[in-house]
């Protein structure tokens, strides 16, 4: 395990259990009446979830930005999870999400399709731009049929739920939502790791690269299969969670080498903490209602995009 490993998985130890303990009030196992059904039912699928969900998207996006060249790179680039979210969108907007398997299925198909037709528009020959330009549209075109939905909602209830869920939570989730993410973000996290030390060998440059034996065609499926996986899924159990795979990579990368392939363990162990602090923050906040996870990232994380972007351009001139 490499240094910034270890410092993370340290970490975590540490906030995991203080995360099980955290709410509107503070749950002490030796006098909150039911504390046992309360940690086993409620507060440690949600803890768990929210690991999941951290490291999903740290781990996506340190292999994003390693694979792009580029800083400012965010697992939803390649349009997979606004294809998630558009199915989770349907399911809500045509009332199937009354079973609580149908929405997370309408969110894969919705994750599948987005690769299918990213496949469908660059075809066998595209390159890394044609790709990023077709994922940028298939994000587009998404949106747009979210709002669209929206606007046309057959009735309040429906549209508050579709607004609600768009902006990402772990509220009220359970260990179905667990069984459910945990396999398909773990298999993804493997594929990307799996590409790591392709993707070492493409900062040298793609004819480098290909002179070491790396296949640029099976490179980029490899990506999209595991961010497909680990992007589709999270979007699936808890809705749009933006910024973490922008950020996470960013305050690993110090502590690495900064090869690619030795950023994306630590930048899963990474998004795994910063989602799980987040989320037991908001429940510390004293508001009327949870403030919704995807917002309270979103608030995090546009700061942080606006200083990158100012940092940027101070070493571009």
């Amino acid at each position: 395990m490499t240094r910034a490993s270890a410092i993370f998985a340290g970490l975590l130890v540490i906030a995991f259990p203080l995360s099980l303990l955290a709410g509107r009030v503070w749950l002490d196992p030796a006098t909150t009446p039911n504390a046992v059904l309360i940690l086993a039912e409620l507060r440690l699928p949600r803890s768990v979830l929210a690991l999941i969900v951290g490291g999903g998207l740290g781990a996506a996006g340190a292999a994003m930005q390693g694979y792009l060249r580029n800083p400012l790179a965010d697992p939803g680039l390649f349009g997979i999870a606004p294809g998630a979210a558009l199915g989770a969108v349907v399911a809500l907007f045509f009332g199937f999400a009354a079973s609580a398997w149908l929405l997370p299925i309408f969110a894969l198909i919705g994750a599948g399709g987005a690769m299918a037709l990213l496949a469908l528009i660059a075809g066998r020959t595209g390159g890394i731009a044609l790709f990023t330009l077709a994922g940028l549209m298939i994000a587009s075109l998404t949106g747009a049929l979210m709002a669209l939905a929206i606007s046309l909602a057959p009735n309040a209830f429906a549209m508050e739920t579709i607004v609600m869920w768009l902006n990402g939570a772990l509220t009220d989730r359970s260990w179905s939502d667990v069984e459910l993410a945990a396999p398909l973000v773990l298999a993804g996290i493997a594929l990307l790791w799996r590409a790591g030390r392709a993707l070492d060998a493409l900062t040298l440059g793609e004819a480098v690269a290909r002179s070491l034996g790396v296949q640029p065609r099976r490179l980029l499926w490899l990506l999209v299969a595991g961010i497909g996986l680990t992007v589709g899924a999270i979007t699936a159990v808890a809705g749009i969670i933006g910024f973490v795979g922008l950020i996470v990579p960013h305050l690993v990368r110090p502590l690495t080498d900064r090869r690619p392939s030795q950023l994306i363990l630590p930048s899963a162990l990474a998004g795994a903490l910063l989602v799980l602090v987040a989320d037991s923050a908001i429940r510390l906040i004293p508001t009327m209602t949870e403030i919704r996870l995807g917002i309270a990232l979103s608030l995090l994380g546009a700061p942080f995009f606006l200083w990158l972007l100012l940092r940027m351009r101070r070493g571009l001139a």
